[in-house]
């Protein structure tokens, strides 16, 4: 896919309850993954996380989809089948959620089974110009050339604010697999993300599943 093809991202965190049932866990994990069929997007996924990194906030399980505009997300978004998933399979076993929306033109169509994802949401201080997001934006962008594990890098700044819980910018770092996910923790010092800008962060690592897989 070329670079200059726009790409909309849609991630969801989730975290479920505690004593839920499995068989419960897995029937909303298949039901999101099912909405594929809705031919609305280029990529979705949904799975367990292998590890949330966040003090704060911590999630349990992940829906990651991309979609060609923003008017193919809201026709998904309003979609009967994916508001009866939410519905019945999501909100009934689920404490918590968060939803950012951003804009890419780095993120290809489709990712492969068995990549790894690090997921990235940071809440930049209040009164911060467009001066200063661009050059958080900016450094994040150069992370890329810093570590050479990543095979796509997708960024931006989202555009839906009633479910982002104030976190204004976004990443998704897609590495080949989970044992190279370790690189970014090790290389880590490497990485200024002028901190002096950011409140605080939620980062959550995913490896993406078979599609067959309900992944519990």
């Amino acid at each position: 896919m070329s670079a200059q093809q726009q790409i909309v991202e849609h991630v969801v965190l989730i975290k479920v309850k505690p004593d839920v049932e499995s068989s419960k866990v897995a029937a909303m994990i298949n039901g999101l993954n099912a909405l594929t069929s809705l031919n609305l997007t280029v990529h979705l996924s949904a799975g367990k996380l292998l590890r949330s990194r966040s003090s704060s906030l911590t999630f349990t399980h992940i829906l990651h989809s991309r979609y060609r505009s923003k008017d193919h997300l809201r026709e998904y978004a309003t979609h009967p089948e994916h508001v009866r998933v939410v519905t019945e399979n999501i909100r009934p076993i689920v404490d918590d959620t968060m939803a950012v929306d951003w804009i890419s033109n780095g993120a290809s169509a489709s990712l492969k089974t068995g990549s790894a994802m690090r997921v990235t949401f940071l809440k930049l201080k209040e009164n911060l110009g467009e001066i200063e997001k661009a050059r958080v934006l900016k450094v994040i962008g150069g992370i890329k050339n810093q570590f050479k594990s990543i095979e796509e890098l997708s960024f931006g700044e989202n555009f839906s604010h009633d479910r982002a819980k104030g976190y204004t910018i976004a990443s998704i770092a897609v590495l080949p697999g989970p044992a190279e996910l370790e690189s970014l923790d090790l290389n880590a010092e490497l990485v200024n993300l002028e901190m002096e800008k950011v409140i605080e962060g939620v980062v959550v690592d995913y490896v993406i599943p078979p599609l067959q897989r309900a992944n519990m």
